[in-house]
């Protein structure tokens, strides 16, 4: 069963972090909030680790993945970015967001969009997602918490009870900030000529 960590919203315990970073460097499955929802990650370079979550979400063979950084430099340490590119992420970092951009040599293989080879890149300005950043010190590989038979358009999880309910044989740590939200993040695509939203969510480009 999962160990829950009640930690503060604004303020997190830094012991709390630890203890989420040190469950991800061993290669188990940890649940932390973002300001869009409650989201479940791993380690970057955990084959494992990747299995667990792709079993958990049912996620399908062409999934764009996505990883969660600190900051918009260490953003641009995993993609292409274009003069273009950057002056939208500068503007809209950090917050809702997910940028679809070229991936380059930095993302290990089996993270890259099978065809386009593409990857998914945010910087989350919730507390708690930056504190467990900071606590491991590299980005996370994360994807919004559904249930493997909740539908696309379906809410993420948001309470704590029903994710230890549902979720707690099939991840190690629930690091619970009390009610989540139930937004997604605005997807901004960069693969093409002009950069386009592929998904409206809570976040309003600027």
């Amino acid at each position: 069963m999962a160990q829950r960590l009640e930690v503060h919203p604004t303020h997190p315990q830094k012991r709390l972090l630890e203890q989420g970073a040190k469950a991800l460097r061993a290669g188990q499955l940890v649940v932390y909030p973002t300001e869009t929802s409650y989201a479940v990650a791993c380690h970057i370079g955990d084959k494992g680790a990747l299995d667990r979550l792709i079993a958990l979400r049912k996620l399908p063979k062409d999934h764009q993945f996505t990883l969660i950084c600190r900051d918009l430099s260490e953003l641009g340490h995993y993609a292409r970015v274009d003069n273009t590119a950057y002056r939208i992420l500068k503007r809209n970092t950090p917050g809702a967001f997910t940028f679809v951009l070229p991936a380059n040599k930095e993302v290990p293989r089996r993270l890259v969009h099978p065809k386009k080879k593409t990857i998914g890149l945010r910087v989350p300005e919730h507390p708690v997602a930056l504190g467990l950043l900071e606590a491991i010190g590299e980005p996370l590989l994360s994807t919004t918490l559904r249930v493997a038979s909740a539908a696309e358009e379906d809410a993420p999880l948001s309470e704590t009870d029903e994710i230890m309910s549902l979720l707690g044989s099939q991840v190690a740590i629930v690091l619970d900030a009390g009610q989540g939200a139930q937004e997604m993040s605005t997807i901004v695509d960069f693969t093409d000529e002009e950069p386009f939203i592929s998904r409206q969510g809570l976040g309003e480009l600027r």
